[in-house]
């Protein structure tokens, strides 16, 4: 067969509902090497609790795939096969508990000290945390550059925004969380498509079939097996925009839970805001979120748990083994396991948006009462389209630094980054045991 000739810049055109549609061609033979286009978008996510966990109840006895679930971890149980828990690792960048914790695990960098308070000091983020360095990277063209969420109502201290707020573009540049679901879903529904637009993006394939035929018929064989993979990524946006047509649609319109007999609803709360969240990523609203469950030193008091008094007081007051601690971080991973089973549940492409997303789940504490930052508390969550395995337990025997783990969530989301941190907390690779 003698070989044609095709310019770089060839459309193939067509007719759709009345309007004309253009498909641009892969590169061919003649030209560089094609490359498939993915078939879903890898999202960073961003989980955050504050005041650490139990590690006897948290640390498994056994590591690789057979990893036993102690009891902080068994809420997860549905959702293990998605999930990483990574021990060993420590904060290397500062000792100052709250503080270093916070923006050693967000930013791989030293606390920024603007003041003192009391006894204790005032900081900020010196550098963006983790969430915005994906932004930087997964941010553009979606409606929102990243979504910052917040579940419990705020009750910290004024210890400076390491306390107050999770993400950062740098010191006292904060992005604050929404704690409300009504105004989440107002800023939500406008940005979803509506039928007819969703209807009017789909089947261009079937408006120049005609001519994707004759040119099969013109091309050399590994020029059709190229344009065979070009027209098969067409299809699948097809495919998912056939789903978002299904999915995409505005849910009624929530109402926030108010204090009951002065209780705070955090499971419903942390339901509907899952929900809309699970909505926004679904609908391709954004690929980089953020959620605040609870701030670091949070107070929230867990009542479902059996407390009637904050959690940081808690953790300082209550006497060893701290049973009520130890509950409320058991009712805290009930919350990420309905966050987690909610993506899950989410179809998407022959699988479902947990499939897609590479998500950091941690605190800023160990033990909340002796304040400390070595035996890091670390979940990874989500296989990021194939690029994180699932279902492990890695365990550092020497102590390694907690930036290992945001530098392999963002290489796994497909941010591509040489290193992670600064100064001691500086990275240059991530976890080879958790990345594919």
């Amino acid at each position: 067969m003698s070989r044609i000739i095709i310019p770089r810049r060839t459309f193939l055109k067509g007719m759709l509902h009345g309007a004309q549609v253009a498909l641009a061609l892969p590169l061919l033979e003649s030209m560089t090497p094609a490359r498939a286009e993915a078939t879903a978008p890898r999202r960073f996510g961003l989980w955050f609790w504050g005041n650490g966990i139990r590690r006897a109840h948290w640390i498994p006895k056994t590591t690789g795939a057979a990893w036993d679930a102690p009891e902080e971890l068994a809420p997860l149980a549905g959702v293990r096969r998605f999930v990483n828990v990574l021990t060993g690792l420590e904060i290397k960048t500062a000792t100052h508990p709250h503080h270093s914790g916070m923006t050693g695990i967000l930013t791989g960098a030293r606390y920024h000290q603007v003041g003192t308070t009391r006894d204790t000091i005032v900081t900020t983020c010196a550098q963006k945390t983790v969430d915005q360095i994906a932004a930087d990277h997964l941010g553009q063209g979606t409606p929102f550059r990243s979504l910052e969420i917040g579940i419990c109502r705020f009750r910290g201290t004024d210890e400076g925004t390491t306390f107050q707020h999770l993400s950062h573009n740098g010191p006292n540049n904060v992005n604050p969380s929404e704690y409300s679901a009504p105004a989440l879903f107002n800023r939500l529904f406008p940005k979803l498509p509506n039928a007819a637009e969703l209807s009017a993006r789909r089947s261009v394939l079937d408006a120049v079939r005609g001519q994707v035929s004759r040119l099969r018929g013109q091309v050399s064989a590994l020029d059709r097996q190229r344009l065979e993979q070009h027209t098969e990524s067409i299809r699948s946006i097809e495919r998912r925009l056939e789903m978002a047509a299904q999915t995409c649609q505005a849910p009624a319109r929530p109402s926030d839970h108010p204090d009951v007999m002065g209780q705070e609803q955090i499971e419903q709360h942390n339901q509907v805001m899952s929900d809309l969240l699970a909505l926004a990523l679904s609908c391709d609203l954004t690929r980089v979120f953020s959620v605040l469950f609870s701030s670091a030193g949070s107070g929230v008091i867990v009542w479902q748990a059996g407390a009637t008094n904050g959690l940081h007081q808690l953790c300082h007051d209550e006497p060893a083994p701290q049973p009520v601690v130890h509950q409320a971080i058991v009712f805290t991973m009930k919350q990420l396991g309905y966050f987690l089973s909610r993506l899950r549940d989410t179809p998407e492409l022959g699988g479902n948006l947990l499939d897609s997303c590479a998500i950091l789940c941690t605190t800023e504490l160990s033990e909340g009462n002796v304040h400390s930052n070595d035996e890091f508390p670390i979940l990874t969550a989500g296989l990021a389209g194939g690029k994180l395995r699932g279902g492990l337990h890695v365990r550092s025997t020497f102590k390694g630094n907690t930036s290992l783990a945001p530098m392999s969530v963002l290489q796994a989301a497909g941010c591509p980054i040489s290193s992670f941190g600064y100064g001691a907390g500086r990275v240059d690779e991530g976890i080879a045991e958790i990345l594919v």
